[in-house]
């Protein structure tokens, strides 16, 4: 329960920080410096990037568990590929889903949590880029910003009810089907790494190669955001900083990418083990 507890905390940090992403076009619009913007931000974003580091391990160690105790509780001597069949494994494979289903739950709370701080660190990130411009260095930046920064001020600007209500009311300026593709690729990203340890699981012989097939899962997301959403919400952001599209037009696409991200891990809920099964049948066909 241990180990599940910390892949849960790490999994909120990681969607909290992934979800803050969409703030940064907001507030390089405001400060007319979006590739400053997006630079600190990166430096940001590579604590997530190892708190992934840590995570992929860990939860790895829960499914080699899970692997372990239904092999114990079925019988050492049982063929590895009738184990699926036994009640006791099955029971493992039933706890094991639901831990993951945590782990997804997990990265719904740090998206909503991200999604409610974004009008904060719109702020911060203003304040973060006039700093840079004064200082040149991106460490002595987030130094500078940690300790100047009146803080108490910035965790008062929570999304006001009347704003989102007006931003939402507004007509759509952004593509709908931008909006559908942004779940899918979170649900896809959020499931596909799960999908392969479950799919491993159901091949307890071949769970390495069940576990590098996370690509087929992972790799349809990055295609997605790659080829789709970013292309589509750059372009939308140039637009705004030509004086094409207004700043309430980056403010709803903020609020829709943020809500549609919630959506995609709820989403993800769905697919998880649709995915695993596809995993599974692609790991059966290369063995």
């Amino acid at each position: 329960m241990g180990r599940l507890l910390v892949v849960m905390v790490i999994t909120v940090f990681i969607h909290l920080i992934i979800t803050l992403n969409y703030s940064i076009r907001l507030a390089g619009l405001r400060t007319r410096r979006l590739l400053t913007a997006i630079s600190i931000f990166n430096v940001i974003y590579l604590f997530a990037s190892v708190s992934n580091v840590i995570q992929a391990p860990l939860m790895t160690s829960i499914v080699e568990h899970s692997i372990k105790s239904g092999i114990l509780r079925a019988g050492a001597d049982v063929p590895a590929g009738q184990l699926i069949f036994q009640d006791a494994y099955k029971e493992q494979l039933v706890l094991l889903e639901r831990k993951m289903r945590l782990v997804i739950l997990a990265s719904t709370a740090g998206s909503v949590i991200g999604a409610f701080m974004i009008p904060a660190v719109v702020r911060v990130f203003i304040r973060a880029v006039r700093i840079f411009e004064e200082v040149g260095s991106a460490p002595m930046t987030l130094i500078k910003l940690f300790f100047s920064l009146p803080w108490r001020r910035a965790g008062t600007a929570w999304p006001r009810y009347s704003t989102l209500v007006y931003l939402f009311k507004q007509k759509l300026t952004i593509s709908k089907n931008l909006l559908l593709a942004n779940v899918i690729m979170t649900g896809f990203y959020t499931t596909g790494v799960l999908s392969a340890l479950y799919a491993g699981v159901m091949l307890p012989d071949f769970r390495s190669t069940a576990t590098a097939l996370s690509v087929i899962i992972n790799g349809a997301a990055i295609l997605t955001g790659a080829v789709v959403l970013e292309p589509t919400l750059s372009s939308i952001t140039d637009q705004a900083l030509c004086g094409a599209r207004s700043e309430a037009d980056i403010k709803q696409m903020t609020a829709c990418m943020a809500l549609t991200r919630i959506l995609g891990t709820l989403f993800a809920q769905a697919i998880i083990l649709p995915c695993a099964y596809l995993i599974k049948y692609f790991a059966q066909f290369l063995v």
